[in-house]
């Protein structure tokens, strides 16, 4: 196995029928660029006879890969390297299996069929021969062969298949991110970026707040409605931004603190439509419980995330828990049957609830990781 800090060399084969073809947006080239430059492989060598391919309209987010183009290789390597053809669609995450392997290895898909893609050890044999020689590894993520447009279909829909997040909940996973999905689909052939996605979502969800303030089940119904849709929004910036390596500490801090904004901004609509239409005095009070609880659930998740408090368990599901948007759909059918005031006392006692619990479990954590 390699040690820490040890940087394994990359070989990126380039196959002139495959490498122009697209998954998702990125041709094949951009995307095996991407993968080995992630996995921490270093230096990164592209093998073109000729014209290194750019197709015309490419998003080319690999091209600020550094890299070198050279025009034939032998198969001789200096030391063990990670070696890809342009014909297989591979993982960050495997391609940073291969370059922490022990010896040599070759990438197979969820069928066995084996991919060119491999940790090749040192020696003069020829890539072709070598990785006929080397054992196979199943892969863990989407590792497909693809050699025509029909295949970088079924592989662009093995992709999006597989792209999820850790802070999804129920609704979630089975309502707002497949409704979403299809218009994610068509914002990766745009200019919009995953942040732009962001922050529509944290203005659709604070003009939903201003809309619940107007006191009538009109307007609340109608503001349920635009606040399911920042819920929808807000699972498409980090699909789009997964599906073409745009991760960003920026874009996690704005979908995290949009979230939050939009929880304190809700609570506190709902509490001033719910006192003037229904004029029910304790109104305000649970609407700046809710949002105080939200405020100190925020801080707390803040302090979690700082001491690296996160993984597995129910203390992990509940960081998590802290950036959905479940109870939209709770808001929703309360809105539509007129008893948002019930959504106020569940919000006012159960943030309280959870940031109590939450700290309590960080407590524990840091107790036993001592």
């Amino acid at each position: 196995m390699s040690t820490a800090g040890e940087r394994r060399p990359a070989v990126i084969l380039v196959d002139a029928g495959t490498s122009r073809l697209k998954v998702a947006a990125l041709t094949l080239l951009d995307r095996q660029l991407i993968a080995v430059h992630r996995a921490g492989c270093g230096p990164i060598r592209v093998v073109c006879e000729g014209a290194l391919p750019l197709p015309r309209g490419s998003r080319a987010m690999a091209w600020k890969v550094p890299f070198e183009v050279i025009r034939e290789w032998d198969g001789r390597r200096e030391g063990p390297t990670v070696v890809l053809r342009t014909d297989c669609l591979v993982s960050v995450a495997d391609a940073k299996r291969l370059a922490a392997a022990a010896g040599p290895v070759r990438l197979a898909d969820a069928d066995g069929g084996v991919l060119n893609a491999a940790l090749l050890a040192d020696g003069s044999a020829g890539w072709e021969a070598a990785m006929a020689a080397a054992p196979l590894m199943p892969a863990q993520g989407v590792a497909c062969r693809v050699g025509d447009g029909e295949t970088a279909r079924v592989a662009t829909r093995e992709l999006w298949g597989s792209i999820t997040s850790a802070t999804d909940g129920w609704v979630d996973r089975v309502f707002n991110r497949p409704v979403g999905r299809p218009f994610s689909r068509l914002l990766i052939h745009t200019p919009v970026t995953p942040n732009m996605i962001s922050v529509a979502a944290t203005l659709l969800g604070l003009i939903a707040a201003v809309m619940f303030a107007q006191a009538t089940v009109g307007w609340s119904i109608a503001a349920a409605l635009l606040f399911q849709v920042s819920a929808i929004l807000d699972c498409m910036d980090g699909d789009v931004a997964r599906v073409v390596f745009k991760e960003s500490p920026l874009g996690k801090w704005l979908d995290i603190v949009g979230d939050q904004v939009v929880h304190i901004g809700v609570f506190l609509g709902i509490a001033v439509g719910v006192g003037e239409k229904d004029g029910v005095p304790e109104a305000a009070w649970l609407g700046g419980l809710a949002a105080v609880g939200a405020a100190i659930s925020f801080a707390v998740v803040l302090r979690g995330m700082k001491a690296g408090a996160s993984g597995g368990g129910m203390l992990g599901r509940l960081l998590d828990a802290a950036t959905n948007r479940d109870f939209s759909v709770l808001v929703l059918v309360l809105a539509f049957i007129d008893r948002l005031v019930w959504f106020l006392w569940l919000a006012a006692v159960g943030s309280h609830l959870f940031w109590m619990l939450l700290l309590g479990l960080q407590l524990g954590w840091r107790r036993n990781s001592r």
